[in-house]
């Protein structure tokens, strides 16, 4: 092949260990939400000049809680601050993971196409004759325009 941008083969025992690892995770973050789409693009978001003046509301209004109505909890605008801060170095290493992650499933499948192509020409130039042409024709269906010339000639 021409082409091997990674090899990945974990070991059934390093699977097992990481189906577990996600596992705990699904079960310690239990408390994590799941928002609607709708939900998503309703909701108010919080940018870097936001979390500073939020940072700062939640500072003052914890020196100066008698300006609140009964109704306001600051003990959960505190909790909600302290959740923020807990999931957000966490979240950037799942996030260089869950790159890494989507990287070498890109990469092998770059890998598979490019050697799959790679085999397909050399089965059509050197499998004549050999008792292949069944298998040929089945990998020949990937390239197949049938569908295509059909559409373009219903449109003429």
């Amino acid at each position: 092949m021409s082409q091997n941008l990674i090899s990945f083969q974990p070991s059934a025992a390093d699977l097992t260990a990481v189906d577990a690892a996600l596992k705990t995770l699904e079960e310690k973050l239990a408390g994590l939400i799941d928002l609607s789409i709708e939900q998503r693009s309703t909701l108010m978001k919080m940018g870097d000049k936001s979390e500073a003046f939020c940072r700062k509301a939640v500072e003052v209004l914890g020196n100066n809680p008698g300006v609140l109505p009964a109704n306001f909890s600051l003990a959960e605008l505190r909790r909600d601050l302290a959740g923020f801060d807990t999931l957000r170095p966490r979240l950037v290493r799942f996030e260089k993971l869950y790159e890494k992650m989507r990287d070498s499933q890109l990469a092998l499948g770059s890998d598979l196409m490019t050697g799959s192509l790679e085999g397909y020409a050399f089965l059509k130039v050197a499998g004549k004759g050999e008792g292949l042409d069944t298998a040929r024709q089945a990998l020949s269906a990937r390239f197949s325009r049938g569908r295509r010339k059909k559409v373009e000639e219903a449109a003429e």
